[in-house]
This record gives C-alpha cells, sequence and structure tokens, in this order.
C-alpha cells in the first residue's frame, strides 16, 4: 500500500518536467491510497476494488483515481492527502477548493418508511395467495371475489401494473401454492372438494394439470424442501356434514409429477403454519382440530424430517394459537405472531430449534388475526393490516391500517406507518428491491350472500407499497 510521503514525491514527479516516473505507477498509487482512506474510515462497505486496473487506458484510470479522490472528499477526506476527521475542521490541501465540492456531495438523509399506492388488481380478492416469481414478479392467484373463478394475473414491480395470465385449469378458492426450484408454481388444495393439483409456468404463462393429491383437503400447508420435493401437510376434509382436520401428509416430487404419502402429523391440524428450518426440517406450529363433534384450538407443535419421512414432536407453544403468522428469522428461530386462541391474540413468541423451546417475544399494540407478517431485508418483521378486536362473530367487524415491526435484537416491537386502506385477509410479498407489495382483502368483515361475492361491501382489488425507508 501507497504511503502518504510516496505518495506526495509520485504526484510531484508527475507534475513536473522530463519526470522519469511512469504514468501508470502515479495513478495506481493514487488509487491505492483513496481506497485505503475509504477502508480506513469504513464509509465504503462494498467489495474492495481491484488495486491495479492494468487493462484500462492510462487516461481512463486517471479519471478512476480523480473520481475516487472526490469520492474521498465526500466522506470527509481531502484530495490524497487526509487531514482531521470532520469537513469544515481541518484545511484544504494546497491548491484544492473543499467548499464547492462538499456542497456538490451532500450527507445522506434518514428516508421514512412509507406506503405508496401502486395499480389495482384486475379482481377484488380475499383468501387468495401470491407468489414471488423468478423474475422478481407476483403472480396472485384463487381468492372468493367470485366462487370458482379460474382467472389469475402477474404484477410487475418495474411498472406497477397488473397483467391478466392463462386462466387455471381447475378454479377454486382456497388454495396453497408454493414456488419450485426450477420457477414454476405448484398450486392446491382448492376448496377442498377435489385431489386436482396444476403448475403455473411463467416462461408461456400456462397452467398444466399434474398429479393429483391422495386426500381432499384445504386450510393446509405447502413447503418446498431442499431436495425439491414439497411438502402438504394436514388441513380440513369436506364432508356432508362437518369438515373434520387431517394429521396425513404428501410429498409431490416436480421430476415425475406425482403424489406420495409420506408419515403423518401426531395430531389432525388445519389452518396451523409450516416454516423450513435451517436444518432442512419443517416446524408445524398451532392450528384447529375439527371433528364431528367439536372444534378446539391447538398450542402443539411436530417436526417433520425429509431424511426419514418422520414426525417428532416438540416443545408446545405457550398458548393455543389458530390462523397466525409463522416467519424465520435471520439467526434460524421462528416468529408466531397473533391468531385465534381463547379470543383475538395480540401476543409473540419465538421458537428457538437448538432447544425446542418458545419464549415470549412482546405483543402487538392490539389483538389482531388475518394481518401479515414480512421478513425485512434488515432482519425485522412487518406485520401488516388484520381485523380489529370486535368478536369474531360480530357483523360488519372493520379491518385494521396498522403496521408494526418487530427487532429481533432487541426483541421489541415499534410503530410503523399505516397503511392507506385498512385491510384483512390480504397478501404481503417481499419484492426484490426491499419494498413489500400488499395487495388485495377486505376492509370490512359483514355478512354477504355467496351468489353476489364480487358485490360484497369491502372487497379490494387495490394493493400498495411498503418502504422500509432508511435509517
Amino acid at each position: 500500500m501507497t504511503d502518504q510521503r510516496e505518495l506526495d514525491r509520485l504526484l510531484g514527479a508527475f507534475f513536473r518536467e522530463g519526470t522519469d516516473e511512469p504514468p501508470d505507477t502515479v495513478v495506481d498509487a493514487a488509487l491505492d491510497a483513496a481506497l485505503h482512506q475509504i477502508d480506513h474510515t469504513r464509509q465504503w462497505r462494498g467489495p474492495q476494488m481491484p488495486p491495479r486496473l492494468q487493462t484500462m487506458p492510462m487516461f481512463t484510470r486517471f479519471a478512476a483515481a480523480a473520481v475516487v479522490g472526490v469520492l474521498v472528499i465526500g466522506g470527509g477526506l481531502y484530495m490524497i492527502r487526509p487531514g482531521p476527521a470532520g469537513v469544515g475542521n481541518s484545511s484544504p490541501a494546497p491548491g484544492v477548493s473543499a467548499g464547492p465540492i462538499e456542497s456538490a456531495i451532500p450527507s445522506p438523509s434518514a428516508r421514512a418508511a412509507s406506503w405508496t399506492a401502486t395499480g389495482s388488481m384486475a379482481r377484488s380478492r380475499e383468501f387468495h395467495d401470491a407468489v414471488l416469481l423468478q423474475d422478481g414478479k407476483v403472480l396472485v392467484v384463487g381468492g372468493n371475489s367470485n366462487i370458482a373463478d379460474p382467472a389469475a394475473e402477474v404484477y410487475d414491480p418495474r411498472t406497477g401494473t397488473w397483467t391478466a395470465t392463462g386462466p387455471m385449469v381447475t378454479p377454486g378458492w382456497q388454495f396453497a401454492a408454493a414456488r419450485l426450484l426450477d420457477g414454476r408454481v405448484l398450486v392446491a388444495s382448492g376448496d377442498g372438494t377435489g385431489t386436482s393439483t396444476e403448475l403455473y409456468d411463467p416462461s408461456t404463462g400456462s397452467w398444466t394439470a399434474t398429479g393429483s393429491m391422495g386426500t381432499a383437503r384445504y386450510y393446509t400447508t405447502l413447503t418446498q424442501l431442499p431436495d425439491g420435493k414439497v411438502l402438504l401437510a394436514g388441513g380440513d376434509t369436506v364432508t356432508h356434514f362437518f369438515n373434520p382436520s387431517v394429521a396425513s401428509a404428501e410429498l409431490y416430487d416436480p421430476v415425475t409429477g406425482s403424489w406420495t404419502p409420506t408419515g403423518s402429523m401426531g395430531t389432525a391440524r388445519s389452518g396451523h403454519t409450516a416454516t423450513l428450518l435451517r436444518d432442512g426440517k419443517v416446524l408445524v406450529a398451532g392450528g384447529s382440530n375439527d371433528n364431528d363433534t367439536l372444534s378446539y384450538r391447538l398450542a402443539s407443535a411436530e417436526l417433520y424430517d425429509p431424511a426419514t419421512g418422520t414426525w417428532t414432536p416438540t416443545h408446545d407453544m405457550t398458548e393455543v394459537r389458530s390462523s397466525h403468522t409463522a416467519t424465520l428469522l435471520g439467526d434460524g428461530r421462528v416468529l408466531v405472531v397473533g391468531g385465534l386462541g381463547e379470543g383475538i391474540s395480540a401476543t409473540a413468541e419465538v421458537y428457538d430449534p437448538t432447544t425446542g423451546s418458545w419464549t415470549a417475544a412482546g405483543s402487538l399494540s392490539a389483538p389482531l388475526m388475518g394481518f401479515t407478517a414480512t421478513l425485512l431485508p434488515d432482519g425485522s418483521v412487518l406485520v401488516a393490516g388484520g381485523m380489529d378486536t370486535r368478536p369474531i362473530n360480530a357483523s360488519d367487524t372493520p379491518a385494521s391500517a396498522t403496521a408494526e415491526l418487530y427487532d429481533p435484537s432487541t426483541g421489541t416491537w415499534g410503530a410503523t406507518s399505516d397503511l392507506i386502506q385498512a385491510r384483512t385477509r390480504h397478501t404481503a410479498t417481499l419484492l426484490p428491491d426491499g419494498q413489500v407489495l400488499v395487495a388485495g382483502g377486505i376492509s370490512v368483515r359483514g355478512s354477504y350472500d355467496s351468489d353476489v361475492l364480487d358485490r360484497a361491501p369491502g372487497w379490494l382489488s387495490s394493493a400498495e407499497l411498503y418502504d422500509p425507508g432508511s435509517p
């Protein structure tokens, strides 16, 4: 690394007539020194720039060195020669005017978190599913704005618009969806009356039928496993009088397009969560167990091991929960929030796979269900929307526009900017640029006629984007 005295000598030699110093040496030395200062002040945290740019023409390399030098000044350093920390507290090097450069490169300012409206879907939807595609677009499918509506649509973050894509083979509303390793999307379940499943191919925008499930079910989960297979677990079945839960599980193989049975859970459940852990196992937690006589909510949790195809119990949650959320945190733990227990819950808890134990993780500002939970790039979790605290069977229960952030490093919750539109039973998808797309849902939960669902009050087609801002 070129030190300051050697750099001064080289610069002086470069600008004197008749110098013997090669221009390449001077430029490389200037670049080395500038990068050293940037690294020293820790203002630049990207990948290290090569110390030599031998493949560039001399003039281009000299220009690169000059640009780096200007950036150094913007970070509080003067061209090549370091000074005391803090712009304005030191004198510029001879022949260099710091004032104009400082004013041209302002200090970065914090950007507050905010929601902005984006394009609306062609259909209003509730109980739909949203899947991030490999190209950064978002596929939305299902939802009971129209019973047995096969329409699907795709959101493009670059234009903020939705476009129709190919219709599904078998219409339905309560789907479970998962993106396969090859980029296709597997959709299963529907309304629980059939066993058909199908695949969406983003390259053609078309749907094709694939193998049938062994058991018709809904309110189930699909989990993409590391080996490419997909685990389907639990759910409700449909009978003439009741919708009993099942404990059975199946595996979908994208290579053969077929479903095969795997080990059954220890407890029949629906409305549960399924989370892929870092070790490849799947944590299933909570839900409800519906049978021919009653329905009760669960605190139990169990682990599926793909290597053996078996389930083993793990510690129970601290309280019973159904229709809650589960989010894999950056450190490998799992955050579970809210849901329906003895009433609508405001509490949260965290599962630690290393100990198999659950610990309390604070509470939301109010009890909610029907919200979404999204892991943000900074490791925090965004909880948005939901249904307020009035009784679950109340008519015209309003949705919530509140949003809150969970900080895993402190285990605390804090408020963030409210949604533009109060909504519940919507979807939330983290986009590649770090924003979150929220789409659809309903703004009020009331009584509605299944024959005119698309005209029911409160149904939403609108969408909005959450920008986490910057510190």
